[in-house]
């Protein structure tokens, strides 16, 4: 039998996570074979990948026709087949739970995007969700703003997963493993169980080397020494971020405040890479899986990438290799005008407009269908 490196990124500390959902997917049997044959350990969606599976499939329309007609908003449409799809999901998922201990089997679901500045919002929001799909094995999915850290932090302290989102710079990282070791605390405090009370801390990769690459590209088409080290540096500025990230997250959870927490029974944020599908034609299409191999970590991936680490993936654990050589990258980075800060910000401020605009264009669609429109 065919070795599947799918299945072998388990044994290195690493769960393989679906970036996509979609009705048929779960009801036409393909989510349990990728469980049960690739390994697969989670799923994760978000407001675009919903725009997508609702416009561009026919499994919804009976649906979306039955509650036009009874009068639903746009809103609850959409509502009523996102929780469903989340449900469903989780429940195929849910025996992994219990087999894992509450580290795997877990589904996401994202508040509104139009909260992503709105503290108090996304709190009510992701209570309302919670509650509404009832179910341990899943995510609220909350942006990394700076207003969602509050959020991360007293969602946290109530017992509610959290799947922190739309995560790009170091310094952002280190505030949201904050906010989640304090709202365990606080929990504590209050006398209440951490058991299973469960984040994942989304670092999103690709996106920042499709942001850098552009200027390294003008640098290098205008030659000189500052080409040459450009040069060096083209793909490199996401995977050395994602590698400086795991040492962040060694520091916050592998020892000191941590460990007391842990002996209560806390679980540990694990870091999971998103935005792993490959942009760019010129690099691999397994770039973003291979190089980012470690323990206590999370891959998120579209089909077409799980597809493709299937066929010719080569399973290592590299996610502390060069690491010395890493820190020089972002420094080098600098040198040649290119502040790392002033991107991870902008693609903050892009990804909650990346996930406004399909959200809002759901909307629109279903709210052609809906009398109350």
């Amino acid at each position: 039998m065919k070795r599947n490196p799918l299945k072998e990124l388990e044994k290195l500390g690493q769960s393989i996570w679906l970036d996509y959902i979609r009705r048929d997917l779960i009801a036409g049997g393909e989510l349990r074979r990728l469980i049960d044959e690739d390994g697969l350990r989670g799923m994760t969606s978000n407001p675009s990948i919903f725009e997508k599976a609702i416009l561009e499939s026919r499994g919804y329309d009976a649906d979306i026709r039955f509650m036009t007609l009874d009068g639903k908003s746009a809103d609850q449409i959409y509502e009523t087949l996102s929780q469903h799809d989340v449900q469903s999901a989780a429940d195929e998922f849910y025996a992994l739970y219990e087999k894992t201990d509450a580290r795997d089997g877990y589904v996401s679901l994202e508040v509104n995007p139009h909260l992503a500045h709105d503290t108090k919002g996304t709190i009510n929001e992701a209570r309302r969700l919670w509650s509404k799909l009832n179910r341990p094995n899943v995510f609220i999915k909350v942006p990394a703003t700076t207003e969602g850290l509050p959020a991360i932090q007293q969602l946290i302290s109530e017992g509610i997963n959290v799947n922190v989102t739309l995560l790009f710079s170091l310094l952002r990282y280190r505030q949201v493993a904050n906010a989640y070791i304090a709202g365990i605390e606080t929990r504590i405090a209050q006398g209440k169980s951490v058991k299973n009370v469960a984040s994942v801390a989304s670092f999103f990769v690709s996106r920042i080397d499709a942001m850098v690459d552009p200027s390294l590209e003008k640098i290098i088409a205008h030659g000189g020494w500052e080409a040459d080290v450009a040069k060096k540096l083209r793909g490199q500025a996401a995977i050395v971020s994602a590698k400086m990230a795991y040492q962040i997250y060694k520091e916050f959870f592998c020892g000191g405040r941590f460990d007391k927490l842990l002996k209560k029974g806390a679980l540990v944020q694990r870091l999971l890479w998103a935005s792993t599908g490959t942009k760019n034609p010129e690099y691999s299409d397994v770039k973003y899986i291979e190089a980012l191999i470690g323990p206590d970590t999370v891959n998120t991936a579209p089909l077409e990438t799980i597809d493709a680490y299937r066929d010719h993936g080569d399973p290592k654990i590299r996610l502390e290799q060069d690491i010395k050589e890493s820190v020089p990258v972002l420094e080098r980075l600098s040198e040649l005008g290119i502040n790392i800060n002033k991107i991870t910000q902008q693609l903050e401020e892009e990804g909650v407009e990346k996930f406004n605009k399909p959200f809002d264009k759901l909307m629109a669609t279903l709210g052609k269908t809906s009398p109350q429109h």
